[in-house]
């Protein structure tokens, strides 16, 4: 007796055809009105990485600016950053999860800010990440006072 071949979910995906939509259930109008059958993946870890880090108006850029305004300076450390991609797989919400997830982290620290007194540095950490604690916040070094000055 032969055992089926083993396929890869993704590449049956990749081959659909309209015919195959009709069979699956989906009347002739509607599937007239798709110009293209796509299909999508799953994110990796190092896609997620480069969603939060590289693009102009990335994740990562967008919080550091908002902090900026209220007088802080934010910093991810870089396992911070691969655990927020790894809760991304994990949850499996892709590029959107990011933003949740950073909602969730950083949300409790921005109320704070804006009633302190004083000007400081906030690093993330892989224990603020994997904990859901509370960043805390840190003097700023020389460098970066002389730089706000």
């Amino acid at each position: 007796m032969l055992l089926p071949e083993k396929t890869d979910d993704s590449n049956v995906f990749r081959q659909v055809q309209p015919e195959d939509l009709r069979k699956f259930g989906l009347i002739p109008e509607f599937i007239g009105r798709l110009p293209v059958v796509a299909t999508v993946e799953q994110l990796d870890k190092p896609a997620l990485i480069s969603i939060l880090t590289e693009p102009k108006n990335a994740l990562v850029k967008q919080y550091q600016r908002m902090f900026e305004i209220d007088g802080f300076e934010l910093e991810f450390e870089p396992a911070a950053i691969e655990m927020i991609a790894d809760l991304a797989v994990e949850r499996e919400t892709g590029a959107r999860g990011l933003r949740a997830i950073l909602e969730e982290l950083l949300s409790p620290i921005m109320f704070e800010l804006p009633g302190s007194a004083e000007q400081g540095l906030v690093v993330i950490t892989a224990d603020n990440v994997e904990n859901h604690s509370i960043p805390k916040i840190r003097p700023l070094p020389q460098r970066l006072k002389d730089k706000s000055a």
